[in-house]
C-alpha cells in the first residue's frame, strides 16, 4: 500500500502530520509507540483493513516522530497526549476505537480520562498491543544504572541502544518527570468501555507481568487479555496482524 502525503495540523506551534480516511463509524484511531511512526506495519495493515471495511481511519505522528515537526528529545507524555487529543478532536466524528501500541496504549488510556473529563464519551473500545502505560516509572526508572542516573542529572538525558533503529533511544529528565504526572496504574482504571490487550510472552521490552497488572486494574470494564506465547514486542508477524485485525473487528462490531 502506497501512503498518500500527510496533511498537517498545527498544535502549539508544531506541525503534526496526519493521515485520515473517511468512512463509517465507529472509526479506528491508531496511536503509535515511542519513536515509532504512522507508516509502520501495524498501522499500514489497519489502513488496508479499514479501507476494505469502509470504516474511518485516523493516524498521526507525535512531534519529533516520522513526518511531524519538532525535536524528539523535546517530547513528553503530556505534549504527545495534547497533540493526540487535538488530532482526535479535529478529525473524528461519532464513536471511535483507539488502538494503542506500547507507549500508544498509555496515550490511549490518558485520552479516555481527558476526554471524559471534558464530557466526551465517544471512545467505544480500546485495543492495546504490548501496552506500556507508566513505562517511565514502572519499566525504565527501576533499572537505571548509576551511569544513567548520572547522565540524567548532569546532561538531562541518557541514551540506550535500540533493537529497532540505528539511532539510540533518548530518555530525558523532562520525560521522566512529566511521566509521573501522567501515571494511570496507581489504582483502578475506569475506561467506561471494553478493552482488549494483546501481549507477547517473548516481549523483551515490556514484560507480560506489566500487561497482567494493567488488566487487574481494569475491574469495572470488560477486559480480554490475549497472551501470545512466541510474540515479541513488535507483534508484527502475519499471525500477530491477523489477531490484531480480529480484535479490532470484534471491538467495532460491539461498538456498532
Amino acid at each position: 500500500m502506497t501512503a498518500t502525503a500527510p496533511e498537517f495540523l498545527e498544535v502549539e506551534g508544531t506541525d503534526i502530520a496526519v493521515r485520515r480516511a473517511p468512512g463509517a463509524a465507529p472509526g479506528v484511531v491508531w496511536l503509535g509507540g515511542y519513536k515509532s511512526d504512522m507508516l509502520g506495519t501495524k498501522a499500514e495493515t489497519l489502513a488496508e483493513w479499514t479501507a476494505k471495511e469502509g470504516r474511518a481511519f485516523l493516524r498521526h505522528d507525535y512531534s519529533g516522530h516520522g513526518e511531524s515537526g519538532g525535536v524528539f528529545a523535546d517530547g513528553t507524555i503530556s505534549k504527545w497526549l495534547g497533540q493526540s487529543l487535538a488530532v482526535f478532536r479535529c478529525f473524528t466524528k461519532g464513536k471511535q476505537i483507539l488502538v494503542g501500541s506500547s507507549m500508544g496504549a498509555w496515550i490511549a488510556l490518558r485520552m479516555v480520562q481527558e476526554l471524559r473529563k471534558a464530557g466526551d464519551d465517544r471512545i467505544a473500545g480500546l485495543v492495546l498491543l504490548a501496552p506500556a502505560p507508566d513505562f517511565t516509572a514502572e519499566l525504565v526508572e527501576p533499572v537505571l544504572t548509576e551511569a544513567q542516573k548520572g547522565d540524567l542529572t548532569e546532561k538531562g538525558f541518557f541514551e540506550e541502544p535500540s533493537d529497532y533503529s540505528a539511532e539510540p533511544y533518548i530518555y530525558t529528565r523532562a520525560l521522566m518527570e512529566d511521566g509521573r504526572k501522567n501515571l494511570v496504574m496507581t489504582g483502578p482504571i475506569d475506561t467506561h468501555c471494553p478493552v482488549h490487550i494483546l501481549q507477547g510472552l517473548a516481549d523483551a521490552d515490556v514484560p507480560s507481568s506489566h500487561a497482567l497488572k494493567l488488566a487487574a486494574l481494569l475491574p469495572a470494564d470488560d477486559v480480554t487479555l490475549s497472551l501470545i506465547p512466541d510474540g515479541d514486542h513488535r507483534l508484527s508477524r502475519p499471525q500477530d496482524l491477523d489477531m490484531l485485525m480480529r480484535a479490532v473487528g470484534d471491538m467495532v462490531r460491539r461498538a456498532g
